[in-house]
């Protein structure tokens, strides 16, 4: 049984269809990826996901569970974490509180202070943020900020990962950092469903991926199924494929 499953997903945003009739499974284990053009609709199945947006029609399943449009809490304390395109840390508070927060809000509520702080460093430990603990997060590299992210999902303890352009704007030694912090992820036995627009990056990473065009799925399939679909190259790939990116 997958993980997480859709059905018929769909969302508008006044007369236009941002995510329509979308059907998707997330495998135990994997690691999916989610690509596509600009305002495909990639994030806002995210969204929906993780309950920021209700559909408008459709059903989203964990673990066999309906999770339609239940609060976002509920569906962290489930075991589904995300990050963001944008990345959302609380700027004036330490790194280590931030994630600390997440052990607090996450599947084992009713943590104590000390049970979490411990939890918190040693997921910046694994995360390589040890050195900057107290730093505000603001004062953070984007990488750093964007490995604090990962780090503060993380401390929820999610069995499915949603992480949203988390290449975004590294350089290429950060990228290899990120895409081994990910395969690392992956080893703990935490799911993966990630979007992406670093080809290299999802092509290296993922088992299998599906493009979005105009809110649509136009495609599944293997990393190398993906990269020789003719309707993928047109709509998408032509542009990135000789990029690298």
């Amino acid at each position: 049984m997958p993980i997480l499953e859709g059905k018929g997903v769909t969302k508008y945003f006044g007369g236009l269809a941002a995510v329509s009739n979308v059907d998707f499974t997330v495998e135990q284990g994997e690691a999916l990826g989610l690509i596509g053009p600009n305002g495909a609709g990639k994030t806002t199945l995210f969204d929906l996901i993780s309950a920021a947006l209700v559909p408008k029609s459709g059903t989203i399943r964990f673990k066999g569970e309906d999770i339609t449009g239940l609060k976002p809490y509920k569906i962290c304390r489930m075991g589904v974490a995300r990050t963001f395109q944008m990345v959302k840390v609380f700027a004036d508070m330490p790194v280590l509180n931030n994630v600390a927060l997440g052990s607090y809000f996450g599947t084992s509520p009713g943590m104590s202070s000390t049970d979490a702080v411990r939890e918190a460093t040693e997921l910046l430990k694994f995360v390589g943020l040890s050195e900057v603990k107290a730093t505000p997060a603001k004062d953070l590299t984007l990488a750093n900020q964007k490995r604090l992210e990962v780090a503060r999902a993380l401390a929820t303890k999610p069995e499915l990962l949603l992480l949203d352009e988390m290449m975004a704007g590294l350089n290429p030694a950060e990228l290899a950092q990120a895409m081994e912090l990910i395969t690392r992820i992956r080893d703990k036995g935490i799911t993966i469903f990630m979007i992406e627009h670093v080809m290299k990056a999802i092509m290296s990473v993922c088992d299998r991926i599906i493009v979005l065009h105009h809110g649509q799925k136009i495609a599944q399939g293997t990393p190398q199924e993906i990269t020789t679909s003719k309707t993928v190259i047109k709509v998408y790939l032509g542009e990135k494929a000789h990029a690298g990116s």
